[in-house]
C-alpha cells in the first residue's frame, strides 16, 4: 500500500494539516459480497474548523461563516463510501474536504458595475418591435370582405 497522495492544497499555499484531521472508519453499506462484512471501508473525515490555526484568519472566519449550516461544535465532517477500498476512500474524502474548504474560503465575487444601455440600441429595439407589430396587424383578416 503506497502513502497517502497529500498534502490536499486548498488555495495558493495552503493545505489542509494532516495533524489536524480526524478519521474514522466503518462498514460500507450495499453490495459487496463476503468482503463487505469483514472490511471497513467507508471513511468520515473530520475536521475541526473552529480550533485549527492552519487557515489564515479571514478564511477561517469566511469559511466559519459559509459552513454554519454544516459544522457541529465547529466541526466540518465529510464522509466516501464510493470506492471498495479504504485507501480510495479516504482520497476521495480528502479531495471533498479540500474542495468544500477551497470554496468556503473563496473571497466574495465584486460587485457588478452596472451600465447604462446606450440610447442608440435602444432606440432600435422599439423600432424592431413596432415593425414586428405592424406585419402581425397586417395578418389579421379583418378587412377580407
Amino acid at each position: 500500500m503506497k502513502d497517502m497522495s497529500g498534502p490536499y492544497l486548498i488555495r495558493g499555499s495552503v493545505s489542509l494539516p494532516e495533524a489536524e484531521l480526524m478519521w474514522r472508519f466503518s462498514r460500507s453499506s450495499g453490495p459487496g459480497g463476503q468482503h463487505v462484512n469483514t472490511s471497513d471501508s467507508q471513511v468520515e473525515l473530520r475536521f475541526d474548523l473552529a480550533r485549527t490555526e492552519a487557515l489564515p484568519p479571514v478564511w477561517k472566519e469566511r469559511a466559519l461563516r459559509r459552513l454554519a449550516g454544516r459544522l457541529v461544535d465547529g466541526v466540518v465532517s465529510v464522509r466516501a463510501s464510493e470506492h471498495r477500498s479504504q485507501w480510495r476512500n479516504r482520497e476521495a474524502a480528502a479531495v471533498r474536504l479540500a474542495a468544500l474548504l477551497a470554496e468556503a474560503t473563496a473571497p466574495p465575487p465584486k460587485p457588478r458595475k452596472q451600465t447604462r444601455i446606450p440610447r442608440g440600441i435602444n432606440e432600435r429595439r422599439l423600432r424592431e418591435k413596432k415593425q414586428r407589430a405592424e406585419t402581425k396587424r397586417g395578418r389579421s383578416g379583418r378587412d377580407w370582405g
